[in-house]
């Protein structure tokens, strides 16, 4: 992919903002896998519903995970900058769209995460409940898991842009070329099935969907890209060229 003199700080951040990303995200994946909501459509029993009274019975574990993705999506950020600075030059139009969409995404998302773990809890714990259940997780087609559809949709949007940066024959750039197209290609349909079988219902099935796709390809990438500019880094400290300051 790079076919330019790279400072090598541009380097150092995209390997760094690389680990970052896979581990939390990892981390991230693992705490929402057991924290799985008492409510909607894949409730098993003793379920939450409307106004959703009980939500301080699952505080904290329930929350915990979004404050370890609040600052997986820093890094999501600077991974995507980083990629934006080491692309050729000809592929710079594409690293800027994902740098774009990025920021959209992962404002509405940081907002999300923020909202959700700042207010609803202490808003019940003072008994402040009204408008709780149109903002709180547990809710199926409220704000939060809305919001959450429109960030991973762009997210998965952000991927296809970096798709088309990696131009390289090596093994690891063909990887996240193809890669990087498995978010948006799983949730077009997954959008497109859930909207036809339940209507404007979708409760939490469809979020479910993007977030799944779009975190597994980014414990993927976080990995792959980490290894790529390990490699790079290596040829900085070997070829005099790419040593910029």
């Amino acid at each position: 992919m790079i076919k330019r003199t790279v400072n090598k700080h541009e380097l150092m951040t995209g390997f760094i903002s690389s680990l970052l990303f896979f581990l939390l995200t990892a981390a991230g994946f693992g705490m929402a896998m057991i924290a799985i909501p008492p409510a909607g459509p894949n409730c098993l029993g003793d379920c939450m519903s409307y106004p959703y009274s009980d939500i301080l019975m699952y505080y904290p574990r329930d929350y915990l995970w979004m404050y370890v993705i609040f600052f997986q999506l820093l890094a999501f950020l600077v991974f995507v900058i980083a990629a934006h600075f080491t692309a050729s030059e000809n592929r710079k139009i594409f690293s800027f769209i994902a740098v774009s969409l990025a920021l959209i995404s992962v404002t509405v998302l940081l907002a999300d995460y923020f909202i959700q773990f700042s207010v609803v809890p202490i808003s019940m714990v003072n008994g402040e409940t009204e408008g709780i259940p149109l903002l709180t997780q547990y809710n199926g087609h409220g704000i939060f898991i809305v919001l959450e559809e429109l960030g991973y949709i762009l997210m998965s949007l952000v991927f296809l842009s970096l798709s088309a940066i990696y131009t390289g024959k090596t093994r690891i750039e063909k990887i996240l070329r193809r890669i990087y197209i498995i978010p948006f290609a799983c949730i077009l349909p997954a959008f497109i099935y859930y909207s036809l079988k339940y209507g404007i219902d979708r409760d939490y099935r469809f979020e479910v969907a993007a977030i799944t796709a779009n975190w597994l390809v980014s414990i993927a990438a976080g990995i792959l890209s980490s290894l790529y500019y390990h490699k790079e880094i290596k040829k900085s400290d070997i070829d005099p060229a790419l040593k910029q300051d």
